[in-house]
C-alpha cells in the first residue's frame, strides 16, 4: 500500500496559501480520481483510501498544523504496516522559483518544518518527496510569506506543477521505479 502525504495547514483560512501547495496537489488527485478525504480523529487527518489497476493507496492531509506533520504520518505508517519506501510527500520549497519541481528519494528538511517533524519522529530521511517551488520574498518575514497568498499569476504558474504532480501520484501508486518517476519530472520543470 502506498501512503501520499500533502504537506498544509487545516482551515479554510490557510487555503490558496504558499505552505499549502501539498494539500493542493492532494486536492487534484482527489478531484482526479472522484474520492474524497475524510477526517479520521485516530490518525489526526484527513484521509482517502483508493484502488487503482489493483494497487490500494492512502491520500492525507494531516490535520495537525505544519510542524506537527510527522504525528499524522507515523499513525498512518504504524496503522496500514507501511514500509517507509511506500510514502511519498508533497512539500514546498522555498528555495525553488514558484512552479519548479523537485523529486528526491532522500534527503534533509532544507529547513522546512514539516519535514524535519517527519523526520524527527520516523528516525529516517529516506522516504521519497515531491518538492514545489513557491519561492521567497527576503524583504518579508518568512512566516508570512509561506502563509500569504498566492497571487493570480503565481496560481498560473503553479498549475503546470500540480497537474505533473498528480501524474507522477498516480504513477507512484502504479509501481513505476520512483528513479523513473525522478528523471522524467525533474526535467519537466
Amino acid at each position: 500500500m502506498k501512503l501520499i502525504i500533502g504537506l498544509g495547514n487545516p482551515g479554510s483560512k490557510y487555503q490558496k496559501t504558499r505552505h499549502n501547495v501539498g494539500f493542493m496537489v492532494i486536492d487534484e488527485v482527489l478531484r482526479r480520481l472522484g474520492l474524497q478525504v475524510k477526517f479520521d480523529p485516530k490518525f489526526n487527518a484527513e484521509v482517502a483510501l483508493g484502488l487503482v489497476s489493483g494497487k490500494k493507496f492512502i491520500l492525507a492531509k494531516p490535520s495537525t498544523y505544519m510542524n506537527l506533520s510527522g504525528e499524522a504520518v507515523l499513525k498512518l505508517m504504524k496503522y496500514y504496516d507501511i514500509d517507509i519506501e511506500d510514502i511519498l510527500v508533497i512539500v514546498d520549497d522555498i528555495n525553488l522559483a514558484t512552479g519548479k519541481l523537485r523529486l528526491r528519494e532522500t534527503g534533509g528538511h532544507g529547513g522546512h518544518n514539516g519535514l524535519r517533524n517527519i523526520i524527527g519522529l520516523l528516525h529516517q530521511e529516506t522516504f521519497k518527496r515531491v518538492r514545489i517551488g513557491i519561492d521567497n520574498n527576503p524583504v518579508m518575514p518568512l512566516d508570512h510569506y509561506v502563509l500569504g497568498q498566492f497571487s493570480e499569476d503565481e496560481l498560473i504558474k503553479l498549475n503546470q506543477p500540480i497537474q505533473f504532480s498528480a501524474d507522477l501520484i498516480e504513477q507512484f501508486i502504479l509501481d513505476v521505479p520512483y528513479k523513473d518517476i525522478m528523471t522524467k519530472y525533474n526535467t519537466q520543470t
